[in-house]
């Protein structure tokens, strides 16, 4: 029996994708044949974005990348998984301050589903202090967020700013 190419998924609410997000997934499309993009639709947020457009700005960021797909779900994580037919959860690390937080999800998850793994990666040192919580801060604050996130999500944050 031949085996499957590996898949990884990358989940989070992307809200918005950022510079460091991007990094992730450049890195780990060199690791793995394919890669999906999981946005996920949080019903106990209000994001600035739906997730319909985050899949959208990630897809066309993205674009021309190969193995590399992008969508939208509900749910547990694990249940999304097992739809990818993948078993290994991608997480970005920026600092220590993130491993107590991520070990405790990683642990859970494995705990849901006992074949899962989850693979941390760390991005590059000029994206370790970007969060999608300082971008949305800077961006309610009227500030510039070019440099912290891509072109198209830049230019759809502005649009959303203008209709405001």
């Amino acid at each position: 029996m031949s085996e499957q190419p590996v898949t990884a998924v990358y989940a989070g609410s992307f809200d918005p994708f950022h510079l460091g997000h991007l990094d992730i997934v450049r890195r780990a499309a060199t690791i793995f044949p394919r890669v999906v993009v999981g946005v996920l639709r949080n019903t106990d947020k209000t994001p600035l974005l739906p997730a319909e457009r985050r899949v959208e700005l990630i897809a066309e960021t993205l674009a021309g990348m190969p193995g590399i797909e992008v969508t939208a779900f509900s749910g547990l994580l694990v249940d999304f998984m097992r739809l990818s037919r993948s078993r290994v959860i991608l997480r970005g690390m920026r600092a220590v301050s993130d491993f107590e937080y991520e070990f405790q999800i990683a642990l859970m998850n494995r705990r849901l589903w006992n074949l899962v793994e989850t693979v941390f990666l760390t991005p590059n040192e000029e994206y370790t202090y970007i969060s999608g919580r300082i971008v949305r801060e800077i961006w309610h604050l009227g500030g510039d967020v070019s440099g912290l996130v891509p072109e198209p999500v830049r230019r759809a944050l502005e649009e959303l700013r203008t209709r405001a």
